[in-house]
């Protein structure tokens, strides 16, 4: 009987703030988008609404941390 490889752990800060598409593209939500929101300009925070997608240098390292998602 062949031995199981060690599954990979997800590591769950990860998982909460970025997401997978189905074409592999890491999305995630804009920051200073939570509070304080009357400071900033009504364009400001019409843009913060808007999905983000990560850089290709910087998902492949977050890709490692989300590896079932």
């Amino acid at each position: 009987m062949s031995e199981k490889k060690p599954k990979m752990k997800t590591n769950r800060s990860a998982a909460k703030r970025f997401s997978k598409t189905a074409t592999g593209l890491i999305q995630f939500g804009a920051k200073a988008h939570r509070h304080c929101l009357s400071n900033k300009s009504r364009k400001l925070n019409r843009n913060k609404k808007k999905t983000r997608y990560m850089s290709a240098g910087d998902a492949k390292r977050v890709a490692r941390m989300i590896p079932y998602l």
